[in-house]
């Protein structure tokens, strides 16, 4: 799939032009024709690159600009700022736009050739840069959980579970695959929170819960800019919640919480309740899922993912080798 384009330009002809143009070239063009309709779009568009109209509308390019990079979703989006000449542009207004984090200022280009060319050569640095992003979040990830023998494996094990559970809910290619990414990095916020705390073996106090129920707000920011993280976010952010509304961060209650985010959440808990932890031995599998059920029943989790994973647990092995988690994940590591 092409790279998704946002463009912002109050002249309906311009716009016209440049969608034409990137168009032409495969592009997904998203059209904006002031500030404010582009910001709103924004989240749901997710866009690899912006372009944007100096002279806009109610608010300024300038501005525009300084409100998506101050934004998790899209901080890290290159903006060109359009200006009628760049050889002739007033060098107050760009630096004040430098300052608002655009990268680059165009006139306009003196062939579609050289448009294609500028707006290749942008993508694929943002590209090299997210995939250099990625596996530091990544390794970050596997650090996080060798640093506690407890939690050594949780990621991969979790990888495997999810995607199990999730093909026996009948789950499309595309649903595993954001089930997989989550797994491994679903903790990720953890590393905000002191070692102390991850590493008590007694009851935490309600400052320490405190501190690690924001780990999944902080695993989604962290993940946020990234586009390869993008869908797997809901996970991240929502598989603390519980089913009655009384989880975190959100107090998300049923329905609400999305099934992935749910199947992620039941496993997660299998998983913890069935490794030794600081605080208490691993309990049988049989004890962790009558202890499932029973906060299923309390209106904690959902109770249909408990059964399908209890079915599963009576018909299968349910686990892997470490070995074979690491050559279930490589390909997409690598």
């Amino acid at each position: 799939m092409g790279a998704t384009i946002l463009l912002v330009d109050a002249d309906t002809s311009n716009r016209s032009d440049w969608e034409r143009l990137l168009q032409h070239y495969g592009y997904k063009v998203v059209s904006a024709k002031d500030g404010k309709q582009a910001l709103e779009k924004c989240p749901r568009i997710q866009p690899d690159l912006a372009l944007i109209a100096d002279a806009l509308p109610g608010m300024s390019g300038v501005e525009v600009c300084r409100r998506l990079k101050g934004a998790a979703l899209t901080r890290y989006t290159p903006v060109i700022m359009m200006l009628p000449s760049t050889d002739g542009a007033d060098a107050t207004r760009r630096r004040e736009a430098q300052d608002a984090g655009v990268d680059d200022f165009w006139g306009r280009p003196g062939s579609r050739w050289e448009a294609f060319n500028r707006i290749q050569t942008i993508l694929q640095l943002k590209s090299y840069i997210d995939h250099q992003a990625e596996s530091v979040i990544l390794s970050l990830a596997r650090s996080l959980e060798a640093k506690d023998p407890g939690t050594e494996g949780h990621s991969e094990r979790l990888v495997h579970y999810s995607l199990q559970l999730g093909a026996s809910l009948g789950l499309s290619e595309d649903e595993l695959e954001v089930l997989r990414i989550a797994g491994l990095v679903h903790d990720i916020g953890k590393v905000a929170v002191p070692d102390a705390i991850l590493r008590k073996p007694g009851r935490l106090t309600p400052t320490e819960m405190e501190i690690i129920r924001q780990h999944p707000v902080v695993g989604e920011s962290i993940c946020a800019p990234l586009k390869s993280f993008r869908d797997a976010l809901p996970l991240i952010r929502h598989h603390h919640e519980r089913m009655d509304g009384s989880g975190y961060p959100d107090g998300l209650m049923g329905e609400h919480i999305p099934l992935p985010a749910r199947i992620l959440q039941t496993v997660d808990i299998y998983d913890a309740l069935t490794m030794d932890r600081p605080y208490r031995k691993a309990m049988p599998q049989d004890a962790a899922l009558a202890v499932m059920m029973s906060e299923a029943h309390r209106g904690w989790l959902d109770c249909a993912l408990v059964v399908k994973l209890t079915d599963i647990c009576q018909s299968t092995a349910f686990g892997l080798p470490v070995a074979e988690y690491a050559s279930a994940t490589s390909s997409w590591m690598a």
